[in-house]
């Protein structure tokens, strides 16, 4: 039985060629065999509001059962940690992969509706795997935006990479690794 994953993609437009859609590409070609990957479009990502992707999260929460991997690029990820440190979670959450996620409330960055509660993380679920994708040459994202996450969620793994900038055009191969790593770990485990 595949495992399900969640994509949540950034803001902005959104088909094969922009936004988030090179890279989920990537990821399905990458990964068919073992996952089911739900990238749903959220509403309105060209004007983008954190309570109506709220209302999106729930619906797709409500579409799925059983454990479930959770990937957020860009703003996707920024609505995925909001959502999961505010709200209760209603399924078991096995991984959270977070690819050029904005800090909200870093300089230049201070709007609200997308910013974390102080002790965000504390209000997590409990999620056994945790890591960060950050491109050096983000020229949307700022490359400190990932020291503040580092700073507190000191658990997550960090994977500071060259050459992707904001999109990931190409993929994301060092996720596709963690992945299959993760997967390799549980079943050494059983």
């Amino acid at each position: 039985m595949k495992k399900q994953m969640l994509f949540i993609h950034s803001a902005g437009p959104q088909n094969l060629q922009e936004g988030s859609g090179p890279l989920v590409h990537s990821l399905m070609r990458a990964l068919q065999d073992e996952y089911e990957i739900r990238c749903p479009t959220m509403p309105a990502p060209e004007h983008p509001q954190y309570m109506i992707w709220k209302e999106q999260l729930t619906k797709e929460w409500a579409a799925m059962a059983g454990e479930v991997i959770l990937v957020g690029h860009s703003l996707g990820g920024s609505v995925l940690l909001k959502y999961l440190s505010e709200e209760p979670c209603p399924l078991p959450v096995s991984a959270l992969l977070l690819i050029a996620t904005p800090f909200w409330g870093a300089p230049d960055w201070e709007i609200e509706e997308y910013a974390l509660q102080k002790n965000f993380a504390a209000r997590l679920p409990v999620i056994p795997y945790l890591f960060l994708y950050q491109s050096k040459d983000d020229e949307v994202v700022p490359v400190d935006h990932l020291s503040y996450y580092a700073q507190e969620l000191p658990r997550a793994r960090i994977r500071l990479l060259e050459g992707y900038g904001h999109t990931y055009q190409a993929g994301l191969p060092e996720l596709v690794d963690d992945l299959k790593s993760i997967n390799h770990e549980k079943r050494v485990a059983h």
